[in-house]
């Protein structure tokens, strides 16, 4: 078997994937983007095993470790997937990262004049609001 036609699959595999992770802005089709990566990973694994004509067959022992990983990845990711769309209504990977943005900047209101009262005041101002916040994130 010539080791250039599994290489050159695994390589537009990987590019494929490549792709989807940068290009794509929901959360599950890059999840299934960087599955496309880890299987062109493991076609390589397992042609350089052939190839190479590994006795103890590491390449192909590897690849079920990765096998286990990915797995394991992708139940947690879509699992997290799945918690940030029942909180936010859209799993949009941009649109999140925007509300995190403004999260931010709104959470320090303007302060009283007077230096003596501006931590007692700061706390009051801000505790509804932080308790409020905390409330939507977990509903």
């Amino acid at each position: 078997m010539h080791l250039a036609y599994p290489a050159v699959l695994a390589a537009l595999l990987f590019c494929t994937g490549l792709y989807g992770v940068l290009a794509r802005r929901n959360a599950i089709l890059v999840l299934m983007s960087v599955e496309l990566m880890l299987n062109a990973v493991n076609l390589n694994l397992v042609a350089f095993d052939v190839w190479l004509r590994d006795a103890v067959h590491s390449g192909q022992a590897l690849t079920l470790f990765t096998i286990a990983i990915a797995a394991a990845e992708i139940g947690i990711g879509l699992a997290i997937v799945l918690a940030v769309y029942r909180n936010r209504g859209s799993s949009d990977v941009d649109r999140l990262r925007d509300t995190a943005e403004t999260d931010e900047a709104e959470e320090l209101p303007d302060g009283p004049d007077d230096p003596d009262d501006a931590e007692a005041t700061e706390d009051q101002a801000t505790a509804p609001a932080g308790k409020a916040k905390k409330a939507e994130a977990t509903a």
